[in-house]
């Protein structure tokens, strides 16, 4: 039987066991090369503050993009993945839920637009 999935601090997205990653499971918190050589910023926290603010002053959902021009309104389409990473780090805490169409989506597989809505 296979240890429980984790979770990357970085990303979000949702790390499987594999048998390459046995012998450091314990210790594993990244998910991938790029997030290893990562780190969290101040975007990434103005990002998230920022999907929380906009929830709080809405009933409905938010895009992540409208987290993105609010932490920088004239260059945001950069900052877009790590938007959608700060959506699924804040999945992980259970403050929000990420949808598509209108139902509730695994935020690690999801794939084209997505919503954030308080959970």
């Amino acid at each position: 039987m296979h240890p429980a999935p984790k979770t990357c601090r970085i990303c979000g997205r949702r790390i499987e066991w594999r048998r390459s990653l046995a012998a450091d499971w314990d210790s594993v918190t990244r998910c991938s090369a790029a997030c290893r050589k990562r780190r969290l910023g101040r975007v990434d926290e103005a990002l998230e503050a920022a999907i929380t603010e906009l929830l709080a002053a809405r009933t409905g959902t938010i895009c992540p993009s409208e987290a993105a021009r609010r932490v920088r309104p004239e260059d945001w389409r950069p900052l877009m993945e790590r938007a959608r990473m700060a959506a699924r780090r804040l999945v992980v805490a259970g403050e929000v839920v990420i949808t598509q169409r209108g139902r509730v989506v695994d935020p690690s597989t999801a794939k084209g637009p997505i919503r954030v809505r308080r959970a």
